[in-house]
C-alpha cells in the first residue's frame, strides 16, 4: 500500500496540474537583497537590489607585516554591487546581471522607460549618487554620477511624465566653495533632489529643508506637473514628517512640517486615481512598538483620512499601491517574539484594513516593494533568510489580488519530462525539444529528399524508437493533452512552375509528409493505442511557411522535414 501511494505521489508531481508557490529565492555569496520591482512589456518581472562581489587585485605584490594593514587593503576590494534580475511567468530567472562598476554601489529603485529599457537609481559606498540607463537586456546605455563634495544618499528614483526621472535623497551640508548656493545646504543634512531628462541630461539639482537634520524619502508628480516630496526632520529626540510641494523646475511652493510627540518615519507617497495623495508612515506607540499610519491628503495640504492601523506585533509598510477599483495593497514586515516575516495588507478606499498575510520562514524575511501587474496580480520583492542562516538572499514572490500566494502552473514540468525521456537523442543531436513542447528533428538522416514523402529505412527505424518513448508519455498524461500535431514542411523551391503552382505543390507535399509519418506510427501500434492516437493525432501541412534559415538564407535540406508539437488543454 505504501509503495502504491508513493508511485501515485510521484505521478502527481510530474503532471501538468502540478502547482507550486510563485516564490523565487536568488542565492548569492554573502548578503543580497532586492529593493524595487517593475513589470516589463513582455510581462516578465524585473527587480533591482545588490549582491556582494569580490575583486582580486592581481597587481598587488606587496608583502604585509601588519595583519590589520592587510585587512584594510582587502576590504577595499570586496563589497556590494548593483544587481538586476529578470523573472518570467514560470518563475524562472532569465537574467541575472551584477554590475562591475569601479566603486561598490547599491541599486535602490528601478523604473521602466517608454523605450523598453530601465532607469536604475542608487549610490556608491563613498557617497556619490548614480542614475543608470539600461536597455531591455540590462546592458548599460549610460551612467550619470552626481552629487556634492560631501556624503550623499539616494532613497528613491521617481519616473516623471516627460520620461525623465527625479532622484530623491539626502546630502550632508556642503562646506565646499565649488558648490553653488542651491547645493550648500541649510542644516546638518538636507533633502537633495536632482531631475534628469529622458536622455540623461541633468536639468537641476537643489537642496531643501530646515536648520535641522532632513532627509528626502520619496516623491510623486501631481497632475499639474508639480511634485510633492515627503521627508523626515530629526532634532533632539524627535523625528517628524515634512511635506513639500515644488514646481517642475524645483522652486519651492510650500513646505509643511508636522511636529509630534511620537517618532514618525515616512516610507512611501503615491498619487491616487482621484488625484489625491497617500502617505505610508510608521510611528512608535506608547509601548515603543511600531504601528502603521496612513494619511490621505490633497494638493493643498487638506487631510482627508488619517488612520493608524493597530496590530498585535510591530508592523511597517515600506510600499503601497492602488488597484484600479480603489483598493490598496501594502507590503513591509511584521516582528513577533521569535522572527520577522514579510507583511502584506489590503485596504479599502477609506483605509480600513480588509486582510493581512505573513510570509517567510523561521528567520528574518522582509518585503521592500511591490508592483501591480497587468492582470491584477502583484510582484513583491525583498529579502529572505534561510533557517539557521546568517546571510540574506534576494527574494521575489507573486501574489494574487487577495494577498494569497500565486501559483505556478505551466508546461515546464512536461518540458523537463520530455528532456529526461529523450536525453540520449538530445545529447546525440538527433532532436531538439523547445519550451513550447515542439520537437524538432536535427539528424540529416531524418530529412526528406527533394519532392519525396515516402519514408526511408533509417527514418522508420528512428520513428520506431521515437514512438516507443512518446506514446507512454501521451498515455500517462492524456487528460492534459489536447493534440499531438505532426506537421509536414517543405523547402520553398519547385522548378519550372509559377507562384501559384509552387505553393499548391508544396502544400500537397507537406501534407503527404505529415501523413506518411502519422500513418506509419499509427499502423505499428496495437488497437488500444490506436484508439488513443485517433483522439490525439492531428496531421497538418505547413508548406514552406516555417523554413529553416541559416545565416540569413534558407537551408533547403533542413526545411524538408516533419516536426511534432504537443498542445495542452
Amino acid at each position: 500500500m505504501k509503495k502504491a501511494l508513493l508511485l501515485l505521489l510521484l505521478f502527481i508531481t510530474s503532471i501538468y496540474s502540478q502547482t507550486t508557490d510563485f516564490s523565487v529565492i536568488i542565492k548569492q555569496p554573502f548578503n543580497a537583497v532586492l529593493f524595487d520591482v517593475t513589470q516589463d512589456y513582455d510581462r516578465s518581472i524585473t527587480a533591482v537590489g545588490f549582491s556582494k562581489d569580490f575583486k582580486q587585485d592581481s597587481n598587488d605584490n606587496r608583502t604585509y607585516s601588519d595583519a590589520f594593514e592587510y585587512l584594510a587593503n582587502t576590504s577595499a576590494h570586496s563589497g556590494t554591487q548593483m544587481h538586476l534580475i529578470k523573472v518570467n511567468n514560470s518563475a524562472k530567472v532569465i537574467l541575472s546581471n551584477s554590475s562591475k562598476l569601479s566603486r561598490f554601489s547599491e541599486a535602490i529603485a528601478v523604473v521602466k522607460t517608454p523605450s523598453n529599457g530601465y532607469f536604475v537609481g542608487g549610490y556608491t559606498m563613498d557617497g556619490s549618487l548614480l542614475v543608470l540607463n539600461l536597455n531591455a537586456s540590462g546592458e548599460i546605455n549610460f551612467i550619470k554620477t552626481f552629487g556634492t563634495k560631501n556624503y550623499d544618499r539616494m532613497n528613491n528614483l521617481v519616473l516623471l511624465s516627460d520620461g525623465g526621472v527625479l532622484a530623491v535623497g539626502s546630502s550632508v551640508t556642503s562646506r565646499s566653495l565649488h558648490d553653488n548656493k542651491f547645493e550648500t545646504g541649510l542644516g546638518e543634512n538636507d533633502i537633495y533632489l536632482t531631475r534628469f531628462s529622458k536622455n540623461g541630461k541633468k536639468l537641476w539639482s537643489k537642496k531643501y529643508g530646515t536648520t535641522h537634520d532632513d532627509s528626502g524619502i520619496d516623491a510623486v508628480e501631481a497632475r499639474d506637473g508639480s511634485i510633492v516630496v515627503i521627508s523626515t526632520t530629526s532634532y533632539d529626540k524627535h523625528k517628524d514628517v515634512t511635506l513639500m510641494r515644488i514646481t517642475e523646475n524645483g522652486n519651492k511652493m510650500w513646505l509643511k512640517h508636522y511636529e509630534g510627540e511620537k517618532l514618525v518615519t515616512p516610507h512611501k507617497i503615491i498619487r491616487l486615481r482621484d488625484n489625491n495623495f497617500l502617505v505610508s508612515l510608521s510611528q512608535y506607540d506608547n509601548m515603543q512598538k511600531e504601528q502603521i499610519r496612513l494619511i490621505k491628503f490633497d494638493l493643498y495640504k487638506n487631510v482627508h483620512e488619517d488612520k493608524t492601523i493597530f496590530t498585535t506585533y510591530p508592523s511597517v509598510l515600506h510600499d503601497i499601491q492602488e488597484f484600479s477599483d480603489g483598493t490598496l495593497m501594502g507590503v513591509g514586515y511584521v516582528k513577533d517574539t521569535y522572527n520577522t516575516d514579510g507583511l502584506v495588507m489590503l485596504f479599502n478606499s477609506h483605509l480600513s484594513m480588509l486582510n493581512q498575510e505573513h510570509y517567510g520562514g523561521e528567520n528574518y524575511d522582509v518585503f521592500n516593494a511591490l508592483s501591480i501587474l497587468n492582470n491584477s496580480q502583484v510582484a513583491v520583492v525583498g529579502l529572505h533568510t534561510d533557517d539557521a542562516s546568517q546571510e540574506s538572499n534576494m527574494w521575489l514572490v507573486k501574489l494574487n489580488k487577495d494577498a494569497s500566494m500565486a501559483q505556478i502552473k505551466s508546461t515546464k514540468s512536461f518540458y523537463d519530462i520530455l528532456h529526461d525521456i529523450y536525453h540520449v537523442e538530445i545529447a546525440n543531436k538527433q532532436i531538439a525539444i523547445h519550451e513550447d513542447l515542439s520537437i524538432e528533428f536535427l539528424d540529416k538522416n531524418l530529412y526528406f529528399q527533394v519532392g519525396i514523402y515516402t519514408l526511408t529505412k533509417k527514418q522508420k527505424m528512428f520513428l520506431n524508437s521515437f514512438a516507443k518513448k512518446l506514446i507512454p508519455f501521451l498515455q500517462n498524461n492524456q487528460e492534459f493533452i489536447e493534440n499531438l500535431e505532426i506537421n509536414g514542411h517543405t523547402s520553398s523551391e519547385w522548378s519550372n512552375v509559377d507562384f501559384s503552382s509552387n505553393y499548391l505543390h508544396n502544400e500537397k507535399l507537406s501534407l503527404e509528409r505529415s501523413f506518411s509519418v502519422l500513418s506509419y506510427i499509427f499502423q505499428t501500434q496495437n488497437r488500444k493505442t490506436q484508439n488513443l492516437l485517433a483522439k490525439k493525432f492531428k496531421g497538418s501541412g505547413l508548406n514552406y511557411s516555417q523554413r529553416v534559415v541559416m545565416n540569413n538564407s534558407e537551408d533547403r535540406v533542413k526545411s524538408r522535414r516533419v516536426s511534432f508539437k504537443i498542445l495542452l488543454k
